[in-house]
């Protein structure tokens, strides 16, 4: 691998500006005037003072759903479900034999009721499936249904265990595709100076990755989760977290097992300790999808086997048997989301060593839902901060395609708790600004180290000081190479 000197950047916490030496996709050397001592052969890139640090990671992505989602009809905007309806009738119809797909509803805060007959109304036999931004639910006209393979439904509203089996019937498209998709929604998070994401994609994620890194160099690193589903092929093979999926020098690697055990907040599904507001009898505080009885000896399965646990828990209830299940397995590893958490469990996920793998972009999504359904009890929601001062690990991510594959606008999410210029939402509960970029960087810190890998962002403003939604970034290095450079 060829060697690269970084000339005059600026570091976050330096006072002059340094040169950078990269070699063999490492960090070499750090100081100033390393040109005088560098062959005239070596590549030498003229910073002129950008600001220099390691790259952002995304700790949880969805990336061929994301990839998916930044081609399709976009009805995020939607304030009612007959403004959906407007929005699909205005698109253009789908191809023959397909079906429209629209994504990003949330129907929280809706004034009137997602129905197939609306769509049918509107669309006729055009099947329409729109999913909604959590991914946990879709809402089909008629025709949708019987796309998704779905006989007689009452409301042509699917939610949860309805709908996560038949997710892949407007996922399915040919892998030259998709793995072309993929690749242009990597070049964009380079863009945004991404070096690394956990890629938690409900697929063979073995095979799918091994497959794109046959084809070409990933442009990022990739931590490829397994589900359940999968798990048999991964053990056989013997992996374990964080060994590499592909040759000498892959940017793959095997990532932790995943396991979905409640629902989600504007599906009104997330498993809670008290029902949702204005909600009663049976599913009133959410949904378990997992129980204790199988999560437990799952966990306890795949870390015998060496393998960390990523486990999505929303609701409190559901949090709270998240952190028995790891401390009844044995099993290290992140819950993912943690929106809602009692005080108790905040200091159970610090004792328990359990990282809060958060979005703090869905925050800003659903603040008004959380206020309506879980009235009395956003002061513990979305709570980072409490998180944080706990001395919990967080690691800040976007559920892409729920939130966009931004680091950038996650951590200005976590930073000033607000959004299109509203009021900050529990500001008590927002990180200071470099906690969230330390909690953006795969617990690197915020300095460019001598041996440590040459994943780095050059930024054309101070990150501890400009805003953070829309920071210039003029270019990415992954391992050393360059996935994205403007000057």
């Amino acid at each position: 691998m060829r060697t690269v000197l970084l000339r005059e950047a600026r570091l976050v916490d330096g006072v002059a500006p340094v040169d950078i030496l990269v070699r063999d996709g490492r960090v070499s050397a750090v100081g100033p005037g390393l040109a005088d001592g560098v062959p005239c052969r070596v590549t030498q890139v003229a910073l002129d003072g950008r600001w220099v640090m390691p790259g952002l990671w995304d700790a949880h992505v969805h990336l061929t759903q994301w990839a998916l989602a930044r081609r399709r009809l976009d009805v995020s905007a939607a304030t009612s479900a007959a403004h959906a309806v407007a929005l699909v009738a205005a698109a253009p119809p789908p191809t023959a034999g397909t079906a429209l797909v629209g994504f990003g509803f949330r129907d929280g805060l809706w004034p009137d009721v997602p129905t197939a007959a609306l769509l049918d109304a509107a669309l006729g036999d055009v099947p329409v499936v729109l999913v909604s931004a959590d991914l946990h639910c879709a809402w089909a006209s008629t025709a949708g249904l019987r796309f998704l393979g779905v006989g007689d439904h009452p409301t042509g509203l699917l939610r949860e265990s309805e709908w996560m089996p038949l997710q892949g019937a407007v996922d399915q498209v040919p892998d030259a595709i998709a793995d072309a998709l993929v690749d242009d929604a990597c070049a964009a998070a380079a863009a945004r100076g991404v070096v690394g994401v956990v890629d938690l994609e409900i697929a063979d994620n073995l095979a799918v990755w091994r497959r794109r890194t046959a084809q070409a160099p990933a442009r990022l690193r990739v931590r490829a989760g397994v589900w359940e589903d999968f798990l048999d092929r991964v053990l056989r093979e013997d992996l374990h977290t964080g060994d590499s999926l592909g040759g000498p020098g892959s940017l793959v690697e095997q990532g932790p097992l995943k396991v979905i055990t409640d629902g989600s907040l504007n599906t009104r599904t997330a498993y809670c300790h008290e029902p949702y507001a204005g909600l009663s009898g049976a599913g009133a505080c959410g949904m378990l999808t997992v129980p204790p009885s199988r999560l437990v000896p799952l966990m306890a399965h795949a870390t015998r086997h060496g393998l960390r646990c990523a486990v999505h828990a929303i609701g409190d209830a559901a949090n709270a048997l998240a952190l028995d299940a790891f401390a009844s397995s044995g099993a290290t590893g992140s819950v993912e989301h943690a929106q809602l958490v009692t005080w108790d469990d905040v200091e159970r996920f610090a004792e328990l060593g359990v990282v809060a793998s958060v979005q703090p972009e869905h925050a800003m999504d659903d603040r008004d839902v959380a206020d309506q359904y879980w009235a009395g009890r956003t002061e513990r929601a979305f709570a980072f901060d409490a998180l944080h001062r706990a001395g919990v690990r967080l690691a800040l991510g976007s559920d892409a395609p729920v939130a966009p594959l931004d680091p950038w606008v996650a951590a200005d999410a976590a930073v000033t708790r607000s959004r299109d210029g509203r009021e900050p939402w529990h500001p008590e509960q927002a990180l200071d600004r470099r906690v969230a970029l330390e909690s953006s960087v795969d617990g690197r810190g915020l300095g460019v180290t001598v041996d440590g890998p040459a994943d780095l962002v050059v930024l054309d403003a101070d990150p501890l000081t400009a805003p953070l939604r829309g920071m210039p970034v003029a270019g990415t290095l992954v391992a050393g190479g360059w996935t994205h450079r403007t000057f």
